[in-house]
């Protein structure tokens, strides 16, 4: 789905702040909320494309203003009510208030039908295809041509693993683009390499 949650490559953000010695948890809330979430994949209770999925469907401004693990809170609780686990009265009345909780899902899909192998110097073209449900493919190689440079073990299929339809796990490619290519006009010469789903590729004439 294009939602603010895919920053990758846009402009007018800033700088990205690099902390090399940044902690990673500031309150004692945060690692609670890290282990119920952890708890919770290892139950069964939702996977990973599940709780990426209810990320990206954070209200715009909810998801900017808050940080990692209030994002990761706001997940792991619209996962348990939209499962049953818990309702979201029982949330706000242990919260004292109102307790956000990201917008319903729309509908997931399986595997591209008809997709195709490719092989390390293959040509490659992403499809330009705009997926309503979750999908793990960053929108600034949408349409964009690059080169596979090697293949991945398969995985679940993202689109369909996060909705509950059936797919069939798939490779990645590690596929190599040009910064020019990608951003025109806007990017010094270099290199990007994106792993990117087997059903999001097409072959490059």
């Amino acid at each position: 789905m294009d939602g603010i949650h895919d920053l990758g490559g846009r402009q007018g953000f800033g700088r990205v702040r690099h902390s090399p010695k940044a902690q990673v948890f500031h309150e004692p809330w945060e690692k609670r909320v890290n282990a119920l979430y952890s708890f919770a994949v290892k139950c069964g209770i939702f996977n990973m494309d599940e709780y990426r999925h209810a990320i990206e469907r954070m209200e715009p401004r909810h998801y900017l203003s808050a940080g990692y693990y209030e994002r990761t809170l706001t997940s792991l609780a619209t996962l348990c009510v939209e499962k049953g686990v818990v309702t979201l009265a029982e949330l706000e009345r242990r919260a004292q208030g109102s307790f956000p909780i990201s917008a319903p899902s729309a509908p997931g899909r399986s595997n591209v039908p008809g997709r195709s192998a490719f092989q390390p110097g293959d040509r490659v073209r992403v499809r330009d295809d705009h997926v309503p449900g979750h999908v793990r493919m960053p929108g600034y190689i949408r349409g964009k041509t690059g080169v596979v440079v090697s293949e991945s073990p398969p995985y679940p299929f993202p689109d369909a693993h996060a909705h509950g339809v059936d797919a069939a796990d798939e490779p990645t490619y590690d596929v190599r683009f040009r910064a020019e290519d990608l951003w025109p006009n806007c990017a010094d010469p270099a290199l990007v390499h994106v792993g990117v789903f087997q059903s999001y590729l097409e072959r490059a004439e």
